[in-house]
């Protein structure tokens, strides 16, 4: 079964990927169209990769990769590694090796089937976010590619590598998103907190030690 997707050359802005004409009735309809119309107007959504887009990459150790099938059942996917494991590629793509896991393949059957994917950039740490469109394949049997895309300190198994192609992509709000850190992030804090707490038991026990010579 093919999949039908629209052509970025044939869409007048490059939030029209998001921004059906379904989507356009119900901004509409709720008041926003407005807004949204004069941010088409005046430049919009960037397409390609940035500086500003490829600095928010370098420090992700984490994304979320959402997939259809040809009959458009979504699916959305755990993407981890080392940071900046999501590297860019060129100014329209950015890639990354595929570890192996749990073997169900889903991922990589429905982009055998309808490329259109998404991938949704989260920074807890920060509270920000970034939402890219696209469209991603799979590449196999590509040691240059790998080469490029591993780091070879991560202990995870490399099998193919994955490149998506971005169509658009936008910067979200901070609104109700929880502050949350990874353990990298916090490790260095634990350390000067436990390095304090040694230096203050060290210093209690010179004061217990001097209290003692008291006659």
């Amino acid at each position: 079964m093919s999949v039908t997707t629209t052509s970025p050359s044939r869409r007048e802005y490059p939030s029209d990927i998001a921004f059906t004409p379904a989507v356009k009735i119900i901004q509409e309809q709720k008041g926003s169209r407005k807004n949204y119309a004069r941010m088409e107007r005046s430049g919009g959504w960037p397409a390609t990769v940035t500086p500003e887009l490829a600095r928010f990459l370098a420090d992700l150790d984490m994304f979320y990769l959402g997939t259809a099938n040809a009959d458009g059942q979504p699916y959305i996917q755990y993407r981890g590694g080392s940071p900046g494991f999501l590297k860019v590629v060129d100014e329209h793509t950015v890639g990354f090796a595929d570890f192996g896991g749990n073997r169900q393949y889903i991922t990589l059957g429905n982009l055998s089937e309808n490329p259109r994917a998404f991938i949704f950039l989260m920074d807890y740490a920060n509270q920000q976010r970034i939402k890219l469109w696209g469209t991603a394949r799979v590449v196999e049997n590509d040691s240059g590619l790998l080469d490029k895309l591993r780091d070879p300190a991560y202990p995870g198994k490399v099998e193919r590598a994955i490149l998506f192609t971005v169509e658009a992509w936008d910067v979200n709000c901070q609104q109700h998103i929880h502050q949350r850190f990874s353990q990298r992030q916090i490790a260095p804090v634990i350390e000067q907190l436990q390095q304090r707490i040694a230096d203050l038991e060290s210093e209690v026990k010179s004061l217990k030690s001097g209290t003692s010579n008291v006659h």
